[in-house]
């Protein structure tokens, strides 16, 4: 689907192959002929444009970035800025300094609002409901659009929003118990004749992670099943807290995290999980996903 917040990841994905290919130039000016629609991206854009130009030893240019997007309200999360290698010549700089103080401050005083979302199939009573994570520096909406198949297979499906900031658009999943609370909150939500369903755990990414996190510990609640695409995995419990169906993951043979899966692999069937890889597929939604899940999640009749 062409929105504005596809375009922001297609550009974030060739940017930073671009990087990784040595060619900065390249990636800077893909970065300054960028969609105006892009614009609610300002800080998470300006973030990628200074460690381009840290990366070439153009910290005048990276601050130059960062300052033009923080006087049009750009905020960071602090260790995003005073952590990163690419940043480092920009430390002790006073305006720099500065820029961290300010973005602690924006930081502290912005909504952690957050808008999850539901939806239910169309003339049909769902049987279960996937509650769907979505990946690092997504929101519930692109959720949404990334999970809407289930609906045609006749489950409910809730998107949940972290409610853990890295910037002023970019949310994800660092931090397991925050990532619990958030499903807690989200499935509390729900309907009472959802409430009671079989819920399936959901996720891309780092959802993955939160989603397998959550079901394999039964926390905040029991998860029926569990389906995650290129999960970034971190640690694993030592045994799953009960059994689950579905238990799949996807994850493409082109995708950075394809070695991390892989060498999880052994603790991950002992937990009761099934990989299955696509050829080629990098860290993307595969064209065909409608059709894998259709063949991953329990018919509901």
């Amino acid at each position: 689907m062409d929105t504005p917040e596809a375009r922001y990841e297609q550009l974030t994905d060739d940017v930073i192959a671009l990087y990784e290919q040595g060619r900065q130039r390249d990636a800077l000016e893909l970065l300054h002929t960028a969609d105006p629609d892009l614009a609610p991206w300002t800080a998470e854009l300006a973030h990628t444009e200074a460690c381009v130009y840290g990366s070439i030893n153009e910290p005048e240019a990276a601050l130059r970035a960062l300052r033009a997007a923080a006087d049009a309200g750009s905020w960071w999360h602090e260790p995003i800025l005073t952590e990163d290698d690419d940043l480092a010549a920009l430390r002790g700089i006073p305006e720099f300094e500065a820029l961290v103080v300010l973005s602690r401050k924006r930081r502290a005083a912005a909504s952690n609002r957050t808008e999850d979302l539901l939806e239910v199939p169309a003339h049909r009573e769902p049987k279960s409901v996937v509650v769907a994570l979505h990946g690092a520096g997504q929101r519930a909406a692109r959720a949404l659009e990334q999970w809407a198949a289930v609906l045609d297979l006749g489950f409910a499906l809730l998107c949940v929003e972290s409610s853990q900031s890295m910037s002023p658009m970019y949310r994800t999943w660092p931090d397991p118990e925050h990532a619990r609370r958030d499903i807690d909150r989200a499935i509390a939500q729900l309907p009472d004749e959802l409430r009671e369903l079989p819920l399936i755990a959901a996720g891309f990414s780092a959802g993955g992670r939160a989603a397998l996190d959550w079901a394999l510990t039964g926390s905040p609640v029991p998860a029926a099943g569990v389906v995650v695409l290129a999960p970034a995995i971190r640690e694993l419990p030592a045994e799953a807290a009960g059994s689950l169906s579905p238990a799949k993951i996807l994850i493409g043979t082109a995708d950075d995290l394809f070695e991390v899966v892989e060498g999880a692999a052994e603790q991950l069937s002992t937990l009761g999980l099934e990989i299955e890889q696509v050829p080629g597929l990098g860290h993307q939604f595969p064209q065909d996903f409608g059709n894998w899940l259709g063949t991953a999640l329990p018919n509901c009749g």
